[in-house]
């Protein structure tokens, strides 16, 4: 680390308790630099931006292939001190001191506090998002440029959440239904069905899901019936793809006697810190499904598969800046005098509508996979 510059920190200021951020959220914080002597810099810019990538490698023979992809979301530069060659463009915006004048590239010793503001867009963007062999990240970095010197960076992440509209999502409060049954062969004869329903197919995080079941038993055996949530992340790449898959949730219901027919309630209840559905993205998709099958001895179990969409629990406003702070924001309103921090934040300009993601069906349902059998 150089003698000079003693440390560079950006961090941001939190807009609720969950310390998430949705569509149109403006994020503010703050870039510290402390430098031991004076400092000539020939720019200092923090940029917020958002991706998804993923890359994992396999191995054919004697040779190691790599599979790697990125999606890019957005892009914003924001600089407190911009180099005079540099060639500015529309996601780049030169931020004004409190008094609305322009940084001294000279910095004196001592630390120096430097505030900024970004909006999110208004797009529907990917949640955050980590997995084996993917990410979906948004992040800040402040990145300090000096002559003959190597540049200094920090950054930091932030929990995006996107933001749902189940009343344009009406597919999200479509019931499910579906109905099995299977002869028994071998040590079990006679035969089991069931029909069962799901009052809807989004859940919220923290909330219940009920499952609604007949099943005839007119088998020689007892039979329960189980469920089991599991995840599934696919990832894109190359045109390949990778997948993942974990139970989550594993329930068993009472046995049900032979020759017997029992409507049967079962609730499971999503746990409030199970991941979002990612169904947005290009390059990296979490889904979930309900697994409702009945367990029979020395016999295959007849199962029924439903999709589910795990939306996130109702968020908490975010805090925004003042218009006259725009200088700081997304888009410049022509206004470069931000004001002081004891100035308490105010609704922004009225938003544009989130753009609706595709129904579920859109994206189509994947090919079975050999190496997971017909579990997943």
């Amino acid at each position: 680390m150089s003698s000079t510059v003693k440390s560079l920190k950006v961090t941001y200021n939190p807009i609720n308790e969950k310390n998430t951020f949705t569509n149109g959220d403006w994020v503010s914080g703050q870039v510290a630099l402390e430098v031991a002597k004076d400092c000539q810099i020939n720019s200092l810019l923090i940029k917020f931006k958002g991706k998804a990538e993923v890359m994992w490698t396999e191995r054919h023979g004697q040779t190691t292939v790599v599979y790697h992809s990125k999606e890019k979301y957005f892009s914003n530069k924001h600089y407190f001190i911009r180099d005079k060659d540099a060639k500015g463009d529309d996601n780049q915006t030169l931020l004004t001191s409190q008094n609305g004048e322009t940084y001294s590239s000279v910095v004196a010793p001592g630390c120096h506090v430097y505030p900024f503001t970004f909006q999110i867009p208004f797009q529907s963007f990917p949640s955050s998002f980590t997995g084996c062999v993917g990410k979906i990240v948004y992040s800040l970095e402040a990145r300090l440029s000096r002559s003959m010197r190597i540049d200094k960076k920090d950054s930091t992440k932030i929990n995006f959440v996107t933001k749902e509209d189940l009343s344009r999502d009406t597919w999200l409060m479509t019931p499910q239904h579906e109905s099995k049954d299977k002869k028994m062969k071998v040590f079990t004869s006679g035969t089991v069905a069931m029909d069962v329903n799901l009052e809807k197919t989004g859940f919220f995080q923290g909330e219940d899901i009920k499952i609604l079941a007949c099943i005839e038993n007119n088998s020689s055996r007892e039979i329960k019936p189980k469920y089991c949530v599991y995840r599934k992340h696919s990832f894109f790449a190359r045109g390949k793809r990778r997948v993942n898959t974990k139970d989550l949730l594993k329930e068993v219901g009472e046995p049900i006697p032979p020759s017997a027919n029992e409507k049967v309630t079962r609730v499971i209840t999503i746990p409030h810190d199970m991941e979002p559905s990612i169904l947005n993205c290009n390059i990296i998709k979490a889904e979930y499904r309900l697994r409702v099958y009945l367990d029979v001895k020395y016999a295959s179990d007849p199962e029924i598969k439903f999709p589910i969409v795990i939306l996130p629990a109702t968020q908490v406003p975010g805090m925004a800046p003042p218009p006259a702070a725009s200088d700081f924001g997304f888009e410049p309103f022509g206004n470069t005098d931000p004001p002081a921090w004891s100035v308490p934040p105010q609704p922004p300009t009225a938003p544009q509508p989130l753009d609706a993601p595709p129904p579920y069906g859109a994206y189509g349902m994947y090919p079975p996979l050999t190496d997971f059998g017909n579990k997943y």
